[in-house]
C-alpha cells in the first residue's frame, strides 16, 4: 500500500482563503514592485503591485497595499494612492497613525482633502483598538507573523532536500513547536472574547485566529468549528476560511471534503492530488457559494489538471488508501 500524507497548506495572508491563487507568483510580483520602487520607477512599481493584488483576490497583505500607496504617491497618481489608503484604513483597519502621518512618501497627498479623511479613519481605528483590548491586537499580529514565518520557507526546503529529508522533518518540528505556542494564545482569546471580527482586530488579526485553528489538532478544530460557523453567520469571519476548516475537519473524521480545498501528497512519488471529495461534479457550485474560485484554477497551483471524470474513477482508490 502506498504511503500517503496530507499536505499542510502554506498560507501567507495569501492562501488562507484561497481562490485559485498562486502565492509564489504573488510574492514574485511584490518583490519586483519593491525593486522598481527602489530604483525610482514608481509608475511601473505601482502597476506591478496592482498586478499582484489582482492575482490574489482580497487576501493580500495590508503592508503591501501600504507600499503600493507609497509608490503611487511618489508617482503623483493621487487617485491610485488614495484607493490603497482607503482600502487599508477602512477594510484593513490600519491603525498606525504615527507612521502614516509622518511618512514622507505621502507628502504630495497632504494638500488633498482626502488625506485628512484617511488620517481620521486611521485615528478612529487606533482608538477602537486601544479601547477594546490593547494586547489582543498586538498578540494576534505576532501570532500571524510567527505562524507564517517558517511555513513560507517550507516549499523551498522541500524542493531543495526532498519530501522525506531530515531537513524537512526538522523544519516541520519547528513549525509544530511554534503552532503549539500560538494555539495557547489564540485559545485564550477565543475563550474570553469569541471569534473577533476584522472591525475590531483587523484583517490580519482575524486571519490569525483562523490560521492557528486550521493548523491545530482535530480536537481543537472540532471545538472551535461551531464558533467559526456562528462568526460567519454574523459577518465576523470569512466563509472561505470556514470552507477550508470544514474540509480539513471532514477529512480528519474520515469523511470526504466538500470544497476541494485540501491537497494531499504521495510521499513515494511526490505527486499532489485532491484529497477525497464529495460530489466532484458539483464542487464548483459549492465553491462559488463561499467565494472560492473554480477548482481547475485552484489545483493548478500544484500542477494538477482537474478532470472530473478521471477523478471520479480514482476516488474509490483514494478513499481506500486514506
Amino acid at each position: 500500500m502506498k504511503k500517503l500524507t496530507f499536505l499542510l497548506l502554506l498560507l501567507p495572508f495569501i492562501f488562507s482563503s484561497c481562490t485559485g491563487q498562486n502565492p509564489q507568483n504573488y510574492n514574485k510580483l511584490i518583490a519586483e514592485a519593491r525593486d522598481l520602487y527602489n530604483t525610482g520607477e514608481y509608475e511601473d512599481s505601482g502597476e506591478k503591485y496592482s498586478e499582484a493584488f489582482e492575482s490574489i483576490a482580497d487576501n493580500d497583505s495590508i503592508l503591501h497595499r501600504y507600499e503600493a500607496a507609497q509608490t503611487w504617491a511618489m508617482a503623483n497618481n493621487k487617485d491610485a494612492a488614495f484607493d490603497q489608503l482607503f482600502e487599508i484604513s477602512e477594510k484593513g483597519r490600519y491603525k498606525d497613525l504615527g507612521k502614516i502621518s509622518s511618512d514622507k512618501d505621502f507628502h504630495s497627498l497632504s494638500t488633498d482633502e482626502r488625506w485628512m479623511k484617511v488620517l481620521s479613519r486611521v485615528s478612529e481605528n487606533k482608538k477602537e483598538a486601544e479601547a477594546f483590548v490593547p494586547d489582543v491586537v498586538s498578540i494576534l499580529d505576532t501570532v500571524y507573523r510567527e505562524d507564517q514565518y517558517y511555513r513560507q520557507q517550507a516549499d523551498g526546503i522541500r524542493e531543495k532536500y526532498g519530501h522525506d529529508s531530515e531537513e524537512v522533518r526538522t523544519h516541520w518540528e519547528l513549525i509544530n513547536k511554534q503552532d503549539s505556542v500560538n494555539l495557547i494564545k489564540v485559545k485564550k482569546i477565543l475563550d474570553e472574547h469569541g471569534w473577533l471580527s476584522s472591525n475590531l482586530i483587523g484583517r490580519k488579526g482575524n486571519s490569525a485566529l483562523f490560521l492557528v485553528i486550521q493548523h491545530s489538532d482535530i480536537d481543537t478544530q472540532e471545538k472551535y468549528l461551531p464558533m467559526l460557523r456562528e462568526a460567519v453567520e454574523k459577518g465576523n469571519a470569512s466563509p472561505r476560511d470556514l470552507a477550508l476548516l470544514e474540509d480539513r475537519v471532514a477529512l480528519k473524521q474520515g469523511k470526504n471534503q466538500i470544497y476541494g480545498s485540501q491537497i494531499g501528497i504521495n510521499q513515494e512519488t511526490g505527486e499532489y492530488y485532491v484529497s477525497p471529495l464529495e460530489d466532484p461534479d458539483n464542487v464548483n457550485e459549492r465553491r462559488a457559494e463561499v467565494g472560492l474560485g473554480p477548482i481547475e484554477d485552484y489545483v493548478a497551483n500544484w500542477n494538477i489538471i482537474w478532470d472530473v471524470e478521471s477523478y471520479k474513477k480514482k476516488l474509490p482508490k483514494l478513499e481506500a488508501m486514506e
